[in-house]
């Protein structure tokens, strides 16, 4: 039955990740006004309301890859070890999620162009970003029990790694890539950190 199970998140998982990945495809080549979801799932070889069933919107699917990888990002911290401090555990758990990536990766650097230009997706991102920083947040209180009556602190650094990372990754992106995307935030996040070290 556990197979079952498995096989069927797996079969949902790489549905899912065909739909972000013809979203972003047709945004790319036609421009994201002019994808449709009936064309989504077209490209994707689905049905309408199987796009329905994984996402609320083109804009949800185009940004289901920042969810991805913030999943991931959270899976990998939640992995480092209990006594790790805080910005430690998270700058290494940020070294394993970018040291996978290959440099540069167009589909990213594709929604990075798409992003800048349509205020929705922004919006959209934002939001999917607030929500992650506040999980970063309680992660980080949980680890950090020598600072339990400040709970701002937790808040700040969660917002102080974000940020470092999407003022990197911006940087980077705009620099064509002179080093790597995981050395560039890896640099990027010792400075930032020296304030939580």
């Amino acid at each position: 039955m556990e197979t079952t199970i498995t096989l069927r998140e797996r079969k949902k998982e790489a549905t899912r990740q065909a739909l972000h990945e013809a979203t972003l495809r047709l945004a790319l080549e036609r421009g994201f006004d002019a994808v449709t979801v009936d064309a989504v799932a077209d490209e994707a070889n689905v049905s309408r309301r199987t796009f329905s069933n994984y996402f609320l919107n083109k804009e949800d699917a185009l940004l289901y890859g920042d969810r991805a990888r913030i999943d991931g990002l959270l899976e990998r911290l939640r992995a480092r070890p209990a006594g790790e401090p805080p910005w430690q555990a998270l700058t290494r758990s940020s070294a394993a999620q970018f040291a996978q990536r290959r440099d540069p990766d167009p589909n990213w650097l594709g929604q990075l162009r798409l992003l800048r230009r349509h205020p929705s997706l922004l919006a959209q991102q934002a939001a999917i970003q607030a929500a992650f920083e506040q999980d970063l947040a309680a992660e980080i209180a949980a680890r950090d029990p020598g600072h339990p009556g400040e709970p701002m602190r937790s808040q700040i650094m969660a917002a102080v790694f974000l940020a470092t990372i999407r003022t990197v990754a911006a940087q980077w992106a705009e620099q064509k890539g002179r080093t790597t995307l995981a050395a560039a935030i890896q640099a990027g996040l010792a400075c930032a950190g020296e304030r939580f070290a």
